[in-house]
């Protein structure tokens, strides 16, 4: 099964995994899943790290080349049929990268692996 990962859980299955949840880290560690990240997360941290609102266990390219590797993570692309998702997106989340994954969650027909459940609310399949 494919999974998407939320931001935070990607940060947390590298720096601190006991902070996932049970079922989250069950799902991430089977090899028989496809863990998958949007460019709109890699885009996100750069920009938290640039404005000094995270920090990572060691500089940000590092980092995620790492995360890449050890997570084994398919990167999916932004396009522009994702992005056309958000024109009748409600609002029930005003976080713009959230916002953002939740398209690429159903474009892609893909569970999100996330904490946040505000992301119920758009029908996507949230896993923690």
């Amino acid at each position: 099964m494919k999974l998407l990962l939320d931001t935070h859980t990607l940060i947390w299955a590298v720096d601190n995994p006991a902070k996932l949840g049970k079922t989250a880290s069950t799902e991430l560690q089977d090899p028989a899943n496809e863990l998958v990240l949007g460019t709109g997360t890699i885009w996100e941290l750069a920009i938290k790290i640039g404005q000094g609102k995270l920090a990572l266990s060691m500089p940000y390219r590092k980092w995620m080349e790492r995360a890449i590797a050890d997570l084994s993570l398919t990167i999916a692309p932004v396009t522009i049929e994702i992005v056309e998702h958000l024109i009748g997106l409600p609002m029930h989340h005003k976080d713009p990268f959230d916002r953002l994954l939740v398209c690429q969650a159903l474009n892609d027909k893909l569970p999100v692996v996330s904490i946040d459940p505000i992301l119920d609310s758009y029908g996507v399949s949230r896993i923690w």
